[in-house]
């Protein structure tokens, strides 16, 4: 392990990373820029976000605060990998994944921004040699200054144990073959997006219940073949369905909690329901939005998600009850 070998073991890892370490098929799509050791279990990850990007774009002159969640989620097979051992072939499941952001730290500059994580691991356990899960707890800075912060807890399963788990759903020409058809999306600007093509949720006939879309076309969620609905397009399907609850009061995603409990299947129906979050204290620009998926009369994901406004906004929603 790097933590027992020394920060020379990934020294050298101080420019743009290779794309497998990261689990990224696209050398374009790699945030990551460097990484070694600053203590036991502790690491610096040094990471650049675009002035501009073809899905994480900003807006109102703001960074997508998703950059930090994605730089964060392209950290777990980097330490897993140089820090920890864990062959390429490994997979990184998430169990639970948060974070805050200050959105004056956001502000789209003359240049890419550098990102620094400073990451300290816990709950390390390991299944004789092997590593079997950590948490994650992240200290962004930028330039120097602090940006926010986010934790992730996650499991590593070798490549039989995840055959073993996911059973048929590991054949992924029969996965693709049994892809739901996309139904047609909500209007993007309700959503917080531009472009049909990048809105992750269709209209189910309920006011805050919305169908999960997964097109295994888009080239950033779906980077290379899955078998079940990556994270990141959960995590945007989170931000969605708050930006949608909230319309037409809009903002900025400053704050996400999310667990997950089990995979989000292609081949079935996944429906993303929103709700108001009870919170008499909330400041008056922020908007708590309760978020949960269900599949198959079982829950995916339960999370938390925060929106956050300014003065020069529409009126605050009323929150009604999904």
């Amino acid at each position: 392990m790097l933590a027992r070998h020394g920060a020379s073991s990934i020294s050298a890892l101080t420019s743009a990373l290779p794309r497998e370490y990261v689990h990224k098929s696209a050398h374009s799509e790699v945030l990551l820029t460097g990484c070694r050791a600053v203590g036991a279990d502790e690491y610096a990850i040094t990471a650049q976000w675009p002035r501009t990007h073809s899905f994480y774009t900003p807006t109102a002159g703001l960074h997508d605060p998703l950059l930090l969640a994605e730089s964060v989620r392209q950290a777990i097979p980097l330490l897993s990998h140089v820090a920890y051992e864990v062959p390429f072939g490994h997979r990184q499941i998430w169990d639970t994944f948060s974070y805050t952001v200050h959105p004056e730290a956001l502000v789209v500059g003359p240049t890419p921004a550098d990102i620094t994580l400073h990451v300290r691991c816990s709950d390390i356990t390991r299944r004789g040699r092997r590593l079997a899960g950590l948490r994650m707890h992240v200290t962004a800075t930028r330039d120097g200054e602090f940006l926010g912060t986010a934790e992730a807890a996650f499991t590593n399963q070798p490549p039989a144990i995840y055959q073993r788990l996911r059973g048929g759903y590991a054949d992924l020409e029969h996965v693709a073959a049994h892809v739901l058809p996309l139904a047609p999306p909500l209007a993007p600007r309700r959503v917080g997006r531009d472009r049909f093509h990048d809105v992750v949720l269709a209209p189910s006939g309920s006011t805050h219940r919305t169908l999960l879309r997964t097109d295994l076309n888009h080239p950033i969620l779906f980077d290379h073949p899955v078998d079940h609905a990556p994270g990141m397009l959960l995590l945007e399907a989170v931000r969605q369905g708050a930006y949608g609850f909230a319309f037409p009061r809009q903002g900025v995603l400053t704050d996400m909690e999310i667990r997950f409990f089990r995979y989000a299947e292609l081949n079935s129906p996944c429906w993303i329901e929103t709700g108001p979050v009870a919170d008499d204290t909330a400041a008056t620009d922020r908007l708590p939005i309760r978020v949960a998926a269900h599949q198959d009369g079982a829950v995916v994901f339960t999370a938390t998600a925060t929106v956050t406004t300014t003065p020069a906004d529409a009126p605050a929603h009323t929150c009604v009850a999904a």
